[in-house]
């Protein structure tokens, strides 16, 4: 999937099938259920579930958190703007 498609994905009431369970993390972020999204990333064990499940963490305030999940995910805490992070992530996991 392209990240315009996902980005429009958006519109629906549903992530798009077959995406992964970090997508949908940021899927229903985008979509303002934090919660949902949370519970996607935490059924996500690898590290680009690790990686959403840090700006979750971000996007929440929890920047002792999110630092532990940076880590997991190989990544470096991101001081970018939340919106700018949630682009690079999804364009990242499709």
């Amino acid at each position: 999937m392209q990240f315009e498609q996902f980005k429009s994905s958006l519109n629906g009431a549903a992530p798009p099938a077959g995406i992964s369970g970090a997508a949908q993390a940021l899927w229903w972020q985008a979509k303002g259920d934090w919660h949902q999204a949370h519970r996607c990333c935490q059924e996500s064990h690898d590290d680009k579930g690790a990686w959403a499940h840090a700006y979750l963490h971000r996007v929440e305030g929890d920047e002792k958190n999110s630092a532990g999940w940076y880590k997991r995910a190989g990544k470096t805490p991101s001081t970018a703007p939340l919106d700018r992070e949630w682009e690079e992530i999804a364009r990242g996991l499709l």
